[in-house]
């Protein structure tokens, strides 16, 4: 949050100063939500898509290839998945990762894996589930999300959806093969246009997106939540998974909320299960989504995914009770 200490003013400034709203009103939280998030992913989405095409002009797709591509595919989605947890971004700042992996070649559920361990895998999370819940709880995270990734990657590979990738994607990587010998300013000026070229195909997706996150922020229904997946009735878990979905934010952003559940009575896989459709399988990053993969393909991607957070949820439910 300190890094982006500067858009916060700017878009509080917006908000109450220049638009004069009511502060903590539903509609000022709303826009200043929208302000805060449409800034911040443009400039994780800018910084990472350059950066990524920088280093991917020094580094042939073939060795990326070769280190994710093992002979038993499920090593690749071992690896992805792994690779997901350490790097700190939020579901749409790991699209750009995502995209520069079938670019270089590898296996479709192998980028997969990497896509949902990202997001729902966030250190920031870990450290504040074992400051709220004890380190029991904030293992059971680290696994369930660690195993939903792999497993999920490796259901999706098996399927071979390779052809509900879109054109504009598969095409750059019968191009990319190699790595070409450019000065610095030729690597910089290629980087600068191959993030031009990706913000201009999905940015009306990303503001349909977070305007969609920012309507709903402010109006989660906690009571509502509260009321009806408390204790542990049957329905609980698939109910705030659905919950989940059109809501945005990141682990850390969600865990707050999360806290006050489990405080109100409601179970930790249900809880769990909340956290993880935020985190997995939001809104924003389908629309994004959408503009890389077919709709039949995203539709499949969050089903595996979904089947899996409602395993884990029904699964800790029943150890933890």
């Amino acid at each position: 949050m300190s890094i982006f200490r500067p858009v916060q003013i700017f878009a509080d400034w917006l908000t109450y100063s220049i638009f004069a709203m009511q502060q903590k009103s539903l509609a000022a939280e709303a826009v200043n939500f929208f302000i805060f998030d449409t800034i911040k992913i443009f400039i994780l989405l800018s910084v990472i898509i350059f950066f990524v095409s920088l280093i991917r002009s020094f580094i042939p797709p073939e060795r990326i290839r070769k280190i994710l591509s093992h002979k038993y595919e499920i090593t690749g989605n071992l690896l992805a998945a792994f690779f997901g947890i350490i790097t700190p971004f939020c579901t749409c700042s790991a699209i750009p990762l995502f995209l520069g992996f079938i670019e270089a070649g590898i296996p479709l559920g192998v980028t997969f894996s990497f896509l949902i361990a990202s997001p729902m895998i966030n250190e920031v999370a870990i450290v504040l589930l074992l400051g709220l819940f004890g380190w029991k709880i904030s293992l059971i995270y680290i696994i369930s999300g660690y195993i939903i990734a792999v497993v999920s990657g490796v259901i999706l590979g098996k399927m071979k959806l390779e052809h509900l990738v879109e054109y504009m994607v598969t095409r750059r990587a019968d191009t990319s093969l190699g790595v070409m010998k450019l000065t610095w300013k030729q690597r910089i000026r290629s980087a600068k246009n191959y993030t031009a070229e990706i913000l201009k195909k999905i940015w009306p997706y990303i503001l349909i997106g977070i305007g969609i996150g920012a309507w709903i922020h402010g109006y989660v229904p906690t009571e509502f939540i509260m009321r009806y997946a408390a204790g542990n009735s049957w329905y609980a878990v698939p109910l705030v998974t659905l919950i989940g979905i059109p809501l945005y934010s990141n682990a850390a952003g969600v865990l707050p909320l999360v806290s006050v559940l489990t405080e109100k009575g409601v179970a930790i896989g249900t809880t769990l299960a909340f956290m993880m459709a935020i985190t997995g399988l939001s809104l924003p990053e389908f629309l994004i989504l959408k503009k890389v993969m077919k709709a039949k393909l995203i539709i499949i991607f969050a089903t595996v995914v979904g089947i899996g957070i409602l395993f884990t949820g029904y699964l800790f439910n029943y150890l933890l009770s």
